[in-house]
């Protein structure tokens, strides 16, 4: 099997999986006061530690979460919620500006929010899905109350500027939020570089188990509400018992990432590189989704013009590759991608997409092999397609 996939998720580390064998004894409650509990809590905080200083934050900055999508919803809501307990008017009519390539679970909560009076502007993006920092400096009103724009694109892997926004949200004293899920692990953040207040991670994105997520909530930012509610875990943010396991994995996927980011960022590029030059070369009449130079170093996205890009996802699996159409928070939908359509494409070539993914396992071979096959599926579905 050939993953291409990894921007969905991400197999375990071995050290990763070694880690959670050798953890899984280790059964305290991190709330109890006795040795059994203390032993899990020393292993928490110690995870807390890695992530932060990979981060270059503070460790009590750091809330563990179960999701990239829990943390993005905890921040978007509570700041709706907590202006309205913390001093503003229930009446008042809250203003957020994000963008109109998010992940859904930005999208998604945003239009929830819109059902309760707030008012949300969905900034565009240009062909290159690439957001203008003098759009965010237009939108912003005195009801301003975050700006959330996602770090890096799921589908296309465009880079926001997102130093130059966090700066504009930092001069108009508003709060922002980045959803950086697939951004962590694949390009350097320096949390002490940057004006972001919250920042989400997701432990499948890099390579831990799904089932943990990070929320970085920078020191001097007002108090926001839980979105789980009950015991004082987490700073009495997130309450819940903690997930041990995914926590203790995490961390370790931390110290590898610390380790070996740099050389999986120059091996992966090569490789989506070779992969990109030999479907230009082998296909014609397609269409490259992203910025050529500001994305992701694993992330390739191509339309294939004149076929449906569902069929060549089922028909590359046959040959056991697997690679996707979009968000795999998507799966399922009908719709075109609402990414690929931002990049104001017709609604056939979003639906003539695909997007290949690489991560640390890939080789050349593989890669190799993909463009062979990939050159068949294509053709053999533009001989049959209605569409040419």
């Amino acid at each position: 099997m050939i993953y291409l996939d990894n921007n969905s998720t991400t197999p375990l580390h071995p050290n990763v999986k070694q880690k959670i064998m050798e953890f899984l004894d280790k059964f305290g409650n991190p709330s109890s006061a006795h040795k059994f509990g203390r032993e899990v809590r020393y292993y928490i905080e110690d995870s807390r530690e890695k992530i932060a200083d990979f981060l270059n934050c503070y460790p009590e900055e750091i809330i563990f979460t179960a999701s990239g999508s829990e943390t993005n919803n905890m921040i978007i809501k509570s700041t709706v919620e907590c202006c309205c307990r913390y001093g503003c008017s229930v009446n008042k009519n809250f203003h957020i500006i994000s963008s109109a390539i998010e992940h859904p679970s930005v999208l998604n909560t945003l239009k929830c929010l819109e059902n309760q009076n707030v008012k949300i502007t969905y900034l565009p993006v240009d062909e290159y899905g690439m957001i203008d920092p003098d759009d965010v400096k237009k939108s912003i009103c005195s009801d301003t109350i975050l700006i959330s724009i996602m770090y890096a694109n799921n589908e296309i892997g465009t880079i926001q500027p997102i130093k130059e926004i966090s700066k504009i949200a930092k001069e108009n004293n508003i709060e922002f939020h980045t959803d950086a899920v697939q951004a962590i692990g694949k390009i350097p953040i320096d949390l002490k570089e940057l004006n972001i207040d919250y920042l989400s991670l997701s432990g499948h994105k890099i390579y831990a188990p799904k089932g943990i997520g990070v929320l970085f909530k920078r020191k001097g930012t007002k108090q926001i509400c839980p979105l789980i509610t009950g015991g004082h875990q987490e700073n009495s943010m997130r309450a819940g018992t903690e997930n041990t396991i995914g926590i203790i994995a995490l961390g370790e996927a931390i110290i590898n990432l610390k380790n070996e980011m740099n050389d999986e960022i120059n091996k992966i590029k090569f490789l989506r590189d070779k992969l990109e030059n030999g479907i230009i070369n082998n296909i014609d009449n397609i269409k490259i989704n992203g910025h050529k130079t500001e994305r992701l170093p694993g992330t390739l996205n191509v339309s294939f013009k004149n076929i449906e890009g569902e069929s060549v996802l089922l028909r590359l699996d046959m040959h056991d590759i697997a690679v996707s159409t979009g968000s795999a928070c998507s799966t399922g939908s009908l719709d075109p991608s609402h990414v690929i359509m931002a990049l104001n494409v017709p609604a056939e070539i979003a639906h003539s997409s695909i997007r290949f993914s690489l991560g640390r396992e890939n080789t050349e071979d593989e890669i190799n092999k993909t463009i062979e096959i990939l050159k068949d599926v294509v053709n053999s579905l533009r001989r049959i397609s209605p569409l040419i």
